[in-house]
């Protein structure tokens, strides 16, 4: 899944010339057809097979198995970036199951995707005189001056979508971004709406350009709907996160009258925009079959039961929720123990109705079925 493939997909367009044809001088233009339409297939097949992997079930457990034992009588403070938005909560509850068994008590604070209450929350958290900071969906670089009095005190700081990549966010006191890959998730997810389309996608991405690590993820799917040349990329929407329900409906009638039939897939960073997209959509008469949506995170609920049931979302790029959280907990137990982080990077996992059910989708989520719980304990020497 990851290396050549994926940059492959990135710069190379459906119709481009192989690089040894490139290099002779020969032209996009002066191609013969038939071998414009095999780079094409060739494009497709690669497309497919990367999407294939990324739908498989879930691979035996790829992450640490020794660590330090449970750091005892701990307090944690979490920032939740907004607790209405599936992913944060998702990782919240698992941060919180994890905490449980481990032995520590913890604190969450919601900013409610509000610029002004994030600087509030912090300073209560801080107040709150924890051992431990937890941020959940902010934006670490953003929030950096306000991170500095936790990093005075010795406060070490861990984070869950924090940052653009995974591991340890450099300029801010940040020890780990917990996530996937977040421009491999965004390729898939692309990559998926062109397999599912038979690479003739007419696209609209939705993002939020607040967070660096939604831009990033945005611009990575745009790339690759550009590199397919029967697809169009038709719009990009910044639509904030914690305005998605006040805005998208509006946005999406705009969009349904601009492009009408040409639009026929919607990409977002976020499971959370198709919430109050896909009413507009039905309210408007547009088939389930009419408009296809696909999210670069993070397997809500709700995407689990319009993917089950066919209303519109076709695939979610899940993140492991629950896991993230404990994993979370792990690389602060890390912390606390002076040791390292483990930069552990789960891998990128596909939701579509032909896996909707397996690894915790009979209950709306991804959970990977790799026993990760019990590896965690056994490191924590917990019960």
């Amino acid at each position: 899944m990851r290396g050549l493939p994926l940059a492959w997909a990135l710069t190379c367009a459906c119709a481009c010339v192989p690089p040894i044809a490139a290099a002779q001088g020969v032209t996009a233009a002066s191609a013969p057809a038939a071998s414009v339409a095999g780079s094409a297939r060739s494009f497709l097949d690669e497309a497919k097979r990367i999407v294939d992997a990324a739908s498989r079930s879930v691979t035996p457990w790829s992450g640490p198995r020794t660590g330090p034992r449970a750091q005892p009588d701990k307090h944690i403070a979490v920032l939740a970036e907004d607790l209405r938005n599936g992913g944060v909560l998702g990782v919240v509850d698992g941060m919180l199951e994890a905490a449980k068994v481990i032995g520590w008590s913890v604190k969450v604070f919601d900013s409610e995707g509000l610029p002004d209450l994030r600087l509030k929350v912090l300073e209560s958290a801080l107040a709150s005189h924890p051992d431990g900071l937890i941020i959940a969906g902010a934006d670490a670089r953003s929030l950096a001056p306000a991170l500095r009095p936790f990093a005075d005190r010795g406060i070490p700081i861990v984070g869950w979508h924090v940052a653009a990549q995974a591991g340890p966010v450099p300029g801010t006191p940040v020890a780990m971004n917990v996530s996937t890959d977040p421009l491999e998730v965004a390729r898939v997810t692309a990559l998926a709406a062109i397999v599912q389309s038979g690479g003739q996608a007419g696209v609209v991405v939705f993002t939020d350009a607040y967070f660096r690590i939604a831009r990033d993820k945005a611009d990575a799917m745009a790339a690759v709907i550009r590199a397919c040349s029967g697809c169009t990329l038709l719009d990009m929407r910044d639509v904030a996160i914690s305005r998605s329900r006040e805005l998208m409906p509006d946005t999406t009638r705009a969009l349904l009258a601009r492009y009408g039939k040409r639009w026929t897939y919607a990409l977002a960073i976020n499971d959370i925009y198709f919430d109050y997209a896909a009413p507009v959509l039905t309210q408007a008469g547009i088939p389930d079959g009419g408009l296809s949506m696909l999210s670069a995170g993070d397997g809500s609920e709700s995407a689990f039961l319009r993917i089950r049931t066919g209303t519109f979302q076709t695939g979610t790029v899940a993140e492991p929720l629950n896991l993230h959280g404990w994993q979370l907990i792990d690389e602060m137990n890390r912390l606390f123990a002076g040791e390292s982080v483990t930069n552990y990077v789960v891998p990128v996992h596909l939701v579509t109705a032909d896996n909707v059910n397996a690894d915790g989708g009979d209950r709306l989520i991804y959970d990977p079925a790799n026993g990760y719980r019990n590896i965690y304990r056994h490191i924590w020497q917990r019960p």
